[in-house]
């Protein structure tokens, strides 16, 4: 039936006011780009806080910027903020109020090379702390001068690397955990739930890392504070101290609250003593766009973010749960960034764990096709390891901090018996089986002998005719040096490099430089970062398919369960879930431990 003449022009209307509001929202955006830009004083300081989860990047969404959201800080946008106040004619200074980042010690190394360029620029940074533990003071000792207010503190009492261990709980609730280990001296991860104490491994790795650390912790300081590391590891044993103390050891400049700070930032550069200190804040900086400054122009290379554990399926920020690397996500982004014929080059960031074995290699196989197009380049941040080394292993070249947690090339498979569990609630249950193996996931038995062989050659062809041949090709080297590297041991960047397993130290900006020099562009020019896959708008962000929608209300409770729990139980359903994912049939490859240096 033909639509009467009413219908038409409602929907003329109809149509042209949908097409108005379209522009009017471009126009809003555009508008509140161009009054957000800020006037950037000369002589100023630059505020940075380096604060908060810091996760590795945040998409910027224009649209939530003008109706006034605040949008979460990401370590690479402060390592921006840095790029530019280093080339901007406007900025006199920086100056950081560091506050219990959460970030790790690779990033801390990257963050420090970062202020030490800055200062390279003739430009002084000055480090602000109320009250500094050990991986604050390492980053603020990459600054000119370090200041804590007189009643601040100073805890640089050493590390100490702990290990939680659940078999003691398991066993009062009747739950046994059965795995199969490739390289079952390293590949520690299951540990945690068969063993109530670290393993020689175990043990072996933590105490390896743990040397590095502490020799690259007290020679930074050292060079910093113009003492020897013997020095530096005296006054660590007596620790901690407060301000005054410090002061008079030499381990910050002085003990003055902000203002008289202020002062003396004014004294060293120029202002008069009348003058106010010009500033501008990191979220105002923030609106200065980086091609006003002659950087991220030029030639495109693609950015494509790997943070979090593996999984098949799509990415997640992280905004409701635990940060995820989708295979889904991952491989169409490098697709696409292979595809585009204005991209020049790909970089891939790492930050994972491992995970998913299957969801692993899928991801290396959009990489290998990628790399028949156009050079790949894998930065590797706090952690690359097991599944997360696996996907940066056929890069071109693989660029790595000294402390970047990597290796841990193995694989496990395994699953929960909650025989006890059901006898100690009463529940009983009954198999009714067709097939030789067709019980091999039940939760209540132990695998036959027929079983566990099945499972062995399943981990064992995983291991052997999959990740030690890719490791292999990917490195140059035989797969008997390739096994000798894994076996599930875990290696820092310094030792991984000493085995051929990375090729370069550096952060983001080094791998984006490799970039560029494969790609064959001028090294003396910027590139355009372009980050894949294209971030979604706020509104889908918000509103998303039915599909994303029911996945986010999921979410949302699980998150909201997890939150009310203290945090190492969190950690321990992180791993309860990845043994529910075993039941599947999935092979995990995996950092063999909750690994945190405090």
């Amino acid at each position: 039936m033909a639509a009467s003449k009413g219908t038409k022009i409602a929907l003329a209307i109809g149509a042209g006011l949908f097409v108005l509001l379209i522009i009017g929202v471009i126009a809003l955006i555009l508008f509140a780009d161009m009054i957000s830009r800020p006037s950037v004083p000369s002589n100023s300081v630059l505020m940075l806080n380096v604060s908060g989860a810091l996760p590795d990047y945040v998409p910027e969404d224009q649209f939530a910027k003008a109706l006034g959201i605040g949008q979460q800080q990401s370590f690479t946008g402060l390592l921006t903020q840095l790029r530019k106040a280093k080339v901007d004619n406007r900025v006199g200074a920086v100056l950081l109020n560091i506050n219990f980042p959460g970030i790790g010690w690779a990033k801390a190394d990257e963050l420090r090379d970062a202020i030490k360029s800055v200062r390279d620029s003739g430009k002084p940074v000055y480090a602000y702390m109320e009250m500094g533990t050990n991986r604050e003071y390492y980053i603020a000792t990459a600054a000119e001068r370090i200041y804590l207010p007189p009643p601040g503190d100073l805890w640089v009492n050493g590390f100490a690397a702990e290990a939680m261990f659940y078999k003691g709980s398991l066993d009062k609730l009747g739950v046994e955990a059965e795995v199969i280990q490739i390289g079952p001296k390293y590949k520690n991860a299951p540990d945690q739930y068969t063993r109530k104490e670290m393993g020689e491994g175990q043990a072996e790795v933590i105490n390896a890392v743990l040397d590095e650390y502490w020799s690259r912790f007290t020679g930074a300081i050292a060079e910093s504070r113009k003492k020897s590391p013997e020095d530096i590891a005296a006054l660590i044993d007596n620790a901690p101290y407060n301000a005054g103390q410090a002061k008079e050891l030499g381990l910050i400049d002085d003990a003055i609250y902000p203002d008289q700070m202020y002062d003396e930032i004014k004294k060293r550069l120029g202002y008069k003593e009348e003058e106010k200190l010009r500033t501008i804040s990191g979220g105002q900086y923030k609106e200065v766009p980086s091609d006003s400054l002659g950087l991220n122009t030029g030639e495109r290379v693609a950015v494509i973010f790997a943070s979090g554990a593996i999984n098949s399926g799509k990415s997640s920020d992280g905004t409701f749960g635990g940060q995820m690397v989708g295979s889904d996500t991952v491989v169409a982004a490098v697709n696409a960034a292979a595809e585009d014929t204005t991209v020049k080059a790909i970089v891939l960031r790492v930050d994972s764990p491992g995970g998913s074995a299957l969801a692993s290699d899928l991801m290396w196989r959009a990489i290998e096709n990628a790399k028949a197009k156009k050079p790949v380049v894998v930065s590797m941040a706090d952690v690359a390891a097991s599944g997360g080394y696996y996907i940066a292993t056929n890069a071109n070249k693989i660029v790595a901090q000294p402390s970047t947690i990597t290796g841990s090339i193995g694989v496990f498979v395994g699953k929960p018996i909650v025989r006890g569990l059901y006898d100690w609630l009463g529940i009983t249950n009954q198999y009714i089986l067709r097939g030789k193996n067709s019980g091999i996931f039940r939760e209540t038995e132990k695998w036959n002998p027929d079983e566990r062989k099945k499972m062995e050659d399943f981990a064992n062809n995983i291991y052997f005719n999959n990740f030690i041949p890719k490791v292999a090709a990917g490195r140059n080297m035989n797969v008997e040096r390739a096994n000798e590297l894994g076996q599930g041991r875990v290696w820092t960047g310094t030792q991984a490099k000493q085995n051929g397993l990375v090729d370069e130290f550096g952060g983001l900006e080094k791998a984006i430089d490799i970039a560029k020099e494969l790609a064959g562009l001028p090294a003396d020019r910027d590139v355009r970062r372009v980050v894949f896959p294209t971030p979604k708008p706020f509104f889908q962000t918000l509103l998303g398919s039915d599909e994303d929608a029911t996945i986010s209300s999921d979410q949302k409770a699980q998150k909201a369960l997890a939150d009310a729990l203290p945090r190492d139980a969190r950690r321990a359903l992180r791993y309860a879930e990845m043994y529910d994912r075993m039941q599947r049939g999935e092979a995990m490859m995996l950092l063999p431990f909750e690994f945190e240096i405090k």
